[in-house]
C-alpha cells in the first residue's frame, strides 16, 4: 500500500511541500525493505516523522550541545578520527550517526557515505536509509506486534520524543486504515 501525499501530509501537517518530494522516495524505500501494511508503515512513518520534525531536517542541527559534543571519540559509532562527532552527526529522516553506522549503511546502499555524508541528505538517500536502518533494527517484527514503544527505543536509544511519536503513530493508523 504506497501512501499518497495526501496522506502524509495528514499525518505529518508541517512537512509542507516537503511531503511532495518525499512520497516516491518513501515509497521505493518501503518497498525494498518490506515496510508494507498498515502496522508497519504507520509506524514508520510515525517514526521518521518524529525524527525529521516532519520531513524538515535530514541533517541534526549542529551545536555542538552537550549530546553532540560526547559522539567524538565513541568507539561504539566508530568515531575514531578527530572530527568524526561533526562530521558523522544524524543524517536521513532516521538521524544515521557515526562512522561505523554510515559506512554500515553506504555498504548497504551503494553509496560512499563516509567520502560523501551529505548524500544521506538527498530525499531518495534519506528515505533510504531510514528504511534499511529500520530493517537492520528487525522493526517490522515490532510493527507486526503494535510493540510501538520498543521500536522508539531500538531507534533513539531510550523514549525521547515518546509522546508526539506516539500522537504521529495513532493518527497514521486512523489516516492510512
Amino acid at each position: 500500500m504506497p501512501i499518497t501525499e495526501q496522506q502524509l501530509l495528514q499525518i505529518l501537517p508541517n512537512a509542507g511541500r516537503q511531503a511532495g518530494v518525499f512520497v516516491p522516495a518513501l515509497n521505493t524505500a518501503m518497498n525494498r525493505y518490506q515496510i508494507v501494511g498498515l502496522k508497519r508503515v504507520a509506524a514508520f512513518i510515525a517514526q521518521i516523522g518524529h525524527e525529521s520534525g516532519q520531513l524538515k531536517y535530514v541533517k541534526e542541527i549542529w551545536g555542538p550541545t552537550k549530546v553532540q559534543a560526547r559522539y567524538e571519540g565513541r568507539a561504539d559509532l566508530g568515531n575514531t578520527q578527530p572530527g568524526d562527532g561533526s562530521k558523522f552527526r544524524g543524517r536521513g529522516l532516521i538521524q544515521i550517526t557515526g562512522r561505523a553506522n554510515y559506512n554500515a549503511c553506504g555498504e548497504a546502499l551503494g553509496l560512499d557515505l563516509l567520502s560523501k555524508p551529505e548524500l544521506l541528505e538527498l530525499p531518495q538517500h534519506a528515505a533510504m536509509s531510514a528504511a534499511w536502518f529500520w530493517s537492520m533494527k528487525d522493526l517490522n517484527t515490532l510493527a507486526d506486534k503494535g510493540d510501538f514503544v520498543k521500536i522508539t527505543r531500538r531507534i533513539n536509544g531510550g523514549l525521547n520524543g515518546q509522546a508526539d511519536r506516539q500522537g504521529l503513530y495513532d493518527k497514521a493508523l486512523k489516516v492510512l486504515a
